[in-house]
């Protein structure tokens, strides 16, 4: 155990793994053992592994609370977010004073929508750990998100005093899109980044969010060539620490396209979960999917949520239970039958339930990226509404370049990847406006801003909804906007953010070329994709 322990804590996973698995074929009931085990399976990611694990130790020593700890934390990991809050109540009943464990039962209640009950914790919190740069970080997290900005940008000047080298609370600063950065920031940014020397792993988070600030400051002060420095290197090192492939993304679109005919769609009509309540928004990142959705959570009969994971989850567990690869999601989703098509229906809606907060008919998924798992929503949930938010690839690719996401986007940090995304998406919703016309709803981004009436009308009579007056005013809509766009869809519909790619033109060929005849065919799809 010694020896385990040891191994864990220089991150030699596969010596622990061993050292753990000899101690429990000697005693099999040694929960300690078996918690350490399930953190070796956590550090791998193989949550549901590290779930069983836990809940067996628990089993056989129901007081054990460091695992029920961690317990919740791998809900949390597997956005699970509702079970992690509800363990956490367990474990802050035990150990009401552990700041760790508050702090996480805060950021799961914000992914579930108990903004309230999350900002009393980090109130409390931050009272009780002033000095704590990331607690006031976090604070500010869900005051943004709830639309108290002034509040907001205090707790994050509260975090800078107390950790002024934490790069995160700096892009948190950018990432608000409202305020500008002035001389004496950008200042302290470059200070605090001669302090952060590249070449320390445990420091690359810092560099990286600093440079990604940096981006944003010397764009606000007009200085392209800085400012596009400055983001590239932020996307090198997130770039460097991801494992992305655009030829698996691309691989994956041509698998969909060739495996969805319309024959087979109409082979299956009448098959999934019969429910209309979903509305998908989706598309790319940075496409003003945040705006269409502030918009209809504005109208009486439709409810905003937050980009939810559960559909990827879904289409991912079905390939990796039907085919042992996750990645083979769509060859099982051809191969299932009328009974299981209905039970991930209504797994799905069932998952998102603890989301919705009223009893309007409607509400709304935005992950941007269902793009990709469009014929799995549209075979277990035939009667969803989808709608496509599409915006300039320039404007579109060159703003998610700009942008660092906390998780979940690993093709936008670099302008080959993107541009080969965006035309990934385009081609397979090509695909599935021929073989299902007349199912996707596409708002173009820049018809509207031009004509804002026009557009809300034709989307909320595509949707069957009445017209509501609300819907335009929707920037005075006070409900929560969990995304990089929160604070500019509480301003009214403006143009700010169109052609902001055109000063980094020089640098945007790669983009360019792995757009292709998209972008010159724009906003209409091109003949041919080569």
């Amino acid at each position: 155990m010694v020896d385990a322990a040891l191994a864990l804590s220089e991150n030699r996973l596969p010596d622990a793994e061993a050292a753990l698995r000899g101690r429990l074929r000697e005693d099999a009931t040694d929960v300690a053992a078996i918690r350490m085990l399930a953190e070796v399976a956590g550090r791998i990611g193989r949550y549901g592994d590290a779930e069983k694990l836990l809940s067996r130790a628990l089993e056989l020593a129901p007081g054990f609370g460091a695992a029920r700890a961690n317990l919740a934390t791998v809900y949390y990991k597997q956005n699970r977010f509702a079970e992690a809050a509800e363990t956490l109540d367990a474990v802050l009943g035990d150990d009401p004073d552990n700041p760790a464990h508050a702090n996480l039962k805060a950021a799961a209640l914000g992914r579930i929508g108990g903004y309230d009950e999350a900002i009393t914790l980090y109130e409390e919190l931050t009272r009780r750990f002033p000095a704590q740069g990331k607690l006031w970080m976090s604070y500010g997290h869900i005051l943004k998100t709830v639309g108290r900005q002034d509040d907001s940008i205090a707790a994050y000047r509260r975090g800078l005093e107390a950790d002024p080298g934490l790069g995160e609370i700096w892009w948190s600063l950018a990432n608000l899109k409202t305020i500008r950065f002035e001389a004496n920031d950008r200042a302290a940014m470059e200070e605090a980044l001669v302090a952060t020397p590249a070449g320390d792993p445990a420091r690359d988070e810092d560099r990286l969010h600093l440079h990604f600030a940096l981006g944003k400051a010397y764009d606000d002060a007009g200085e392209a060539e800085p400012a596009f420095r400055h983001y590239a290197a932020g996307n090198a090192i997130r770039a460097g620490q991801l494992d992305y492939s655009a030829a698996e993304t691309s691989t994956t679109a041509d698998r969909a396209i060739a495996a969805f005919s319309a024959d087979l769609f109409a082979a299956r009509s009448g098959y999934g979960d019969p429910s209309p309540d979903p509305v998908f928004i989706l598309g790319l990142p940075r496409a003003g999917s945040t705006l269409v959705e502030q918009i209809l959570a504005s109208h009486s009969a439709v409810e905003g949520t937050m980009e939810l994971p559960d559909i990827p989850s879904l289409a991912l567990t079905l390939g990796r239970e039907a085919k042992g690869d996750a990645r083979l999601w769509v060859e099982a989703l051809v191969e299932a039958p009328a009974e299981q098509l209905a039970d991930l229906g209504a797994d799905y809606l069932r998952r998102t339930a603890v989301q919705r907060k009223t009893e309007k008919p409607f509400y709304i998924d935005k992950l941007p990226n269902n793009w990709l798992y469009l014929p799995f929503i549209r075979l277990v949930l035939p009667n969803a509404k989808i709608i496509d938010a599409r915006r300039h690839p320039l404007d579109c690719c060159f703003s998610n370049f700009r942008q660092h996401f906390a998780k979940g986007q690993a093709f936008s940090y670099g302008l080959a990847d993107i541009g080969t995304y965006y035309r990934d998406y385009v081609r397979l919703m090509a695909h599935i406006d021929a073989v299902q016309p007349g199912r996707v709803h596409r708002v173009i981004h820049e018809a509207l801003l031009d004509d804002p009436e026009a557009e809300v009308r034709a989307l909320l009579g595509w949707l069957g909804l009445d017209f509501e007056e609300g819907c335009l005013d929707f920037h005075r809509n006070a409900r929560a906007v969990r995304t990089a766009s929160s604070e500019q869809v509480r301003r009214p519909i403006n143009r700010d953010g169109v052609d902001q790619w055109r000063p980094y033109e020089a640098w945007l060929d790669p983009l360019k070329t792995a757009l292709g005849p998209v972008l010159t065919a724009y906003p209409e799809v091109p003949a041919s994709f080569d």
